[in-house]
């Protein structure tokens, strides 16, 4: 599984995850599954959005989204 770094992509209204300078998954859409790294440990997760349009993650507790250590195991 390949790490990157959860972004938020302002022309798509969506999250995606950033590999490199110029790599991106694509486009993460809800109920869409990958893993997230606490600090500890990676813990499994899927994106989703409330009603109030927020997206989210999961079991995961935490209001910023851009940044964290996430990986899917669709890019190796």
């Amino acid at each position: 599984m390949r790490p990157g770094a959860l972004v938020y992509d302002k022309a798509s209204g969506r999250h995606d995850i950033r590999f490199g300078l110029d790599e991106y998954y694509g486009g993460l859409h809800c109920g869409q599954c990958f893993e997230v790294f606490d600090g500890e440990q990676w813990r499994a997760t899927r994106i989703e959005m409330n009603l109030h349009q927020k997206w989210y993650l999961v079991g995961i507790k935490t209001d910023v989204l851009d940044g964290l250590q996430v990986r899917d195991s669709r890019h190796r």
